[in-house]
C-alpha cells in the first residue's frame, strides 16, 4: 500500500501540473480535463469512488497509474487506492488469476483472451463495483484506456458487460525517423528519437508510448526502412536499448528496420550474399547481440531492392531467400522479419504491376516467422487508386497491411485531411480470392488463411512539434489508425466523434462541427487534387501540383486521359485482381467512376453517370474542392471562444494556408 499511495502522489502532482497549464494539444486525446457537466461528474464519481487494485505488481504499474492519472483528472478530486474494496462505486484491477474468485464461474471464463480484456459491473462481497480485468499486461492496459474512454466521451458506467480483443494481432507503427534527426515524409518537427542524446532517457518517449497503447498499438519499428546500416552498431543498439524499456512497460515491441548490406558496410565482408555462410553467421552474431540487449525485441523491418535499396536480387536470389535468411537468424529468439513488398522498376510499362509479378511467385516460401508488409495500393499512397491486388493472393504468406499515416501525398501536415474513410474502403474491399466476403480485413487478421504474423503497419506522422503531429486535426489520423486496427469495424464517423471528444471536450457543438468538418475532408482534398483516380499530379516534393511532369502516371494526351490497364487493350494489370474484380475493373460500364482514369484512358467528351463529360467533371470539381475548403474555415471560425484559442487559432492558420494552396492546385488544373 505504501507503494500505491507513493504513485498515486506523483500521479497527482502531475495531474496538477497538467491543469495549470494552457493547452497546446501536447494531452491529444489523452486530456483527462475535469468534467464540465456537474450532473455527469456526480454520476461519474457515483461509479468511480475508489480504486482497488487486487494484486500490486510492477508489471502491472502501467495500467495503475494511467487509471488514477485519468480518474484523478476526470473526477477533478483525489480517488482512494485500496487493496480492498470499501464501498459500492469501486474500480477493481483484477490482473492474477487467483483474483478471479472475485467473479461469478461465467465471468471468469470471459476473462481468457490473451490482449483482450472485460469490464464489467458486478457484485463483490455486496458492494456493486466496476471490474476491468486481464489476463496480460496489454490487456489490463487496454481495458483501463478503455474504461477511462466511457468516462471522458459520456458513456454509460451502470450494467456494464464489455468483452473485447484486437482484430489484429500485430498493430504496428512504422517510423521513417533517421539517425540524424531528420523525418522522411515528416512534417511534424524532427523525430522525436534524440539518437545523439540516447541512451539518456526522455519522458517525450513515456508519453509517445501512452498514447500508442491507449490506441492497441503493440509494435513500433523506430528507424526510416532507407535504413542507415549504424543501427546495428553496438553502441546505437544500447541506445535501442533505452527506447525498448520505454515502450515495453506500455505493451510494446520495438523493431528495427535494417539495411540488407549491413554485412558488409558494417561487418567488413565482401558481400551480403543470403547464401554465404559467413553472411549468414554475421547476422545470427548480430541478432543474438540484440537479443542479449532487448530480450524482447520484435525483429526487423525490411526495405529491400527498392528505389536504390540493396537486397538478395542482387546476387541473384529472390526476396524469399533473403527475408528468410534474416528470419532463421531471429527464429531461435522468437523474431520476425517483415519484409516490405514496396518494389518497381521505374522503367516497366506499368508500375502497378511489379510488387504483385515479384510476390505471388513466391506465396509458401517464406518462412513462418517472415510477413511481407503490403501497401494499401499498387502505386504509392494516393488519395485514390485501388486495393493492391496482393491481398488475399499470398494464401500462404503472412501478410501485413501498409498504410501511412504522414500526409506524404495528402497535403502534408497543412490540409485537413482524415483518412479513415479511406482506409475504411481498404478494409471492406472484397478480394474474392476465398470466395465472397474475403474482404482485405479478414485477410490480414488471419480470418481467411492461417497467418502467424498479420495484421497492420502505418507510417507515423508524429516528429517533435508540441502537439505532435503539427496540424491539430492531424492527431484523428493517428488516433484512427489505431482504433481501426484494434476493430476494423468501426466506423469512420464514430472514431472521428471519439476523437472529437476526447480532444476537444464534450460541448456538443463543438463535437458536431469536428466531426462535420473531419468526414467530407478526405473527399474535398481529392477534388481540388485529383478527381477519377488519376493520382501522382503532384511534382517530386509530393506536394505541389505539376501534372505535366507526370505524364506517365496520367496519360493524357489531345483526345483524352487516364491509364489503360485493362486486359484487352491496356498493360493487363487488371488480371492481377481475382476474377470478379477484373471484370468489374475491365469495363468502363461497371468501374466505379472514382477509380476510372485509373483503369482506363478515356476521351475528354466521355459522359460519367452525372451526365458530365470527364473534362468537365475535372473542372467543376477543383472549384468545388476549393470553396468546400473554405467551407472548413467557415466552420472552424464559428468555433471561437468554444476552444482553446492557441489551439483555435492554430487550425486557423492551417486552413487559410490550405485554401490558398487548395487554388494554386485549380489553377494549375484548369489553368
Amino acid at each position: 500500500m505504501r507503494a500505491l499511495r507513493a504513485m498515486f502522489t506523483t500521479v497527482l502532482l502531475v495531474v496538477a501540473g497538467l491543469a495549470a497549464r494552457g493547452e497546446d494539444g501536447y494531452e491529444a486525446w489523452l486530456r483527462y480535463r475535469p468534467i464540465d457537466d456537474p450532473a455527469r461528474l456526480e454520476y461519474c464519481r457515483t461509479y468511480c469512488r475508489e480504486i482497488v487494485i487486487s494484486s500490486p505488481s510492477r508489471e502491472w504499474d502501467a495500467a495503475t497509474r494511467e487509471l488514477v492519472r485519468g480518474l484523478s483528472g476526470l473526477l477533478d478530486r483525489r480517488v482512494a487506492v485500496l487493496g480492498a474494496p470499501t464501498q459500492s462505486g469501486a474500480v477493481i484491477l483484477l490482473v492474477k488469476r487467483s483474483d478471479l474468485s472475485l467473479l461469478s464461474v461465467d465471468e471468469r471464463e470471459r476473462v481468457r483472451i490473451a490482449e483482450g480484456f472485460i469490464i464489467l459491473s458486478t457484485q463483490v462481497e455486496g458492494k456493486s463495483v466496476t471490474v476491468i480485468s486481464a489476463e496480460t499486461q496489454r490487456g489490463l492496459l487496454y481495458g483501463v484506456f478503455h474504461f477511462l474512454r466511457l468516462v471522458a466521451t459520456g458513456e454509460p458506467l451502470e450494467g456494464l458487460s464489455i468483452s473485447q480483443q484486437p482484430a489484429m494481432p500485430l498493430r504496428m507503427i512504422n517510423h521513417w525517423d533517421n539517425l540524424n534527426g531528420v523525418v522522411e515524409r515528416g512534417y511534424a518537427g524532427r523525430s522525436i528519437f534524440r539518437w545523439d542524446q540516447l541512451p539518456i532517457g526522455d519522458s517525450r518517449y513515456t508519453d509517445y508510448a501512452r498514447m500508442l497503447a491507449s490506441v492497441g498499438i503493440n509494435a513500433i519499428a523506430v528507424n526510416n526502412v532507407n535504413a542507415a546500416v549504424e543501427v546495428l552498431r553496438s553502441d546505437m543498439l544500447e541506445k535501442a536499448a533505452v527506447l525498448a524499456e520505454h515502450f515495453r512497460e506500455y505493451g510494446i515491441t520495438l523493431y528495427l528496420s535494417v539495411n540488407f548490406a549491413s554485412p558488409m558496410r558494417l561487418g567488413g565482408l565482401s558481400t551480403a550474399d543470403p547464401a554465404d555462410p559467413a553472411v549468414q553467421g554475421w547476422w545470427k552474431a548480430k541478432a543474438a547481440e540484440i537479443y542479449r540487449l532487448i530480450p524482447d525485441f520484435g525483429g526487423f523491418l525490411v526495405k529491400a531492392n527498392s528505389e536504390g535499396q540493396p537486397g538478395p536480387l542482387d546476387y541473384g536470389r529472390t526476396h524469399a531467400e533473403g527475408a528468410n535468411m534474416l528470419g532463421r537468424a531471429l527464429a531461435p529468439h522468437g523474431g520476425s522479419v517483415i519484409w516490405r513488398a514496396f518494389v518497381y522498376n521505374p522503367r516497366m510499362a506499368d508500375r502497378a504491376m511489379e510488387s504483385y509479378r515479384e510476390f505471388a511467385p513466391l506465396d509458401g516460401r517464406f518462412d513462418a516467422n517472415v510477413a511481407v508488409q503490403i501497401k494499401n495500393g499498387p502505386i504509392d499512397f494516393q488519395i485514390r487508386e485501388p486495393v493492391h491486388p496482393l491481398f488475399g493472393q499470398l494464401a500462404r504468406t503472412n501478410t501485413v497491411l501498409e498504410l501511412q499515416i504522414t500526409q506524404e501525398y495528402t497535403g502534408r501536415s497543412t490540409h485537413l485531411v482524415y483518412l479513415v474513410p479511406t482506409w475504411k474502403e481498404v478494409l471492406d474491399f472484397d478480394t474474392y480470392t476465398a470466395g465472397r466476403g474475403t474482404t482485405v480485413s479478414r485477410v490480414i487478421a488471419g480470418r481467411v488463411f492461417p497467418y502467424r504474423i498479420c495484421g497492420m503497419a502505418g507510417v507515423s506522422n508524429v516528429g517533435q512539434e508540441r502537439n505532435w503531429t503539427g496540424h491539430h486535426f492531424a492527431a484523428a489520423n493517428l488516433y484512427g489508425y489505431g482504433r481501426l486496427a484494434w476493430d476494423p469495424e468501426l466506423s469512420a464517423e464514430s472514431i472521428a466523434e471519439e476523437w472529437a471528444r476526447l480532444t476537444w471536450g464534450n460541448d456538443p457543438v463543438v463535437v458536431r462541427t469536428v466531426v462535420d468538418m473531419l468526414l467530407p475532408s478526405a473527399a474535398i482534398y481529392e477534388k481540388y487534387t485529383s478527381p477519377l483516380g488519376v493520382g501522382v499530379l503532384c511534382n517530386g516534393n509530393h506536394y505541389d501540383p505539376r501534372p505535366a511532369s507526370r505524364e506517365y502516371f496520367h496519360h493524357a494526351d489531345g483526345l483524352g486521359v487516364g491509364f489503360d490497364r485493362t486486359r484487352r487493350s491496356g498493360s493487363g494489370y487488371t488480371q492481377q485482381y481475382h476474377a470478379v474484380n477484373t471484370r468489374r475493373f475491365d469495363s468502363r460500364a461497371t468501374c466505379p467512376e472514382e477509380l476510372l482514369l485509373f483503369f482506363h484512358h478515356v476521351p475528354y467528351t466521355y459522359r460519367l453517370k452525372s451526365g458530365k463529360t470527364v473534362i468537365q467533371h475535372i473542372y467543376d470539381t477543383h472549384y468545388e474542392g476549393v470553396e468546400e475548403a473554405r467551407g472548413l474555415l467557415e466552420k472552424w471560425l464559428a468555433l471561437e471562444g468554444r476552444v482553446n484559442p492557441q489551439r483555435h487559432r492554430e487550425v486557423r492558420l492551417r486552413l487559410e494556408a490550405q485554401i490558398a494552396h487548395a487554388e494554386k492546385w485549380r489553377e494549375e488544373i484548369n489553368g
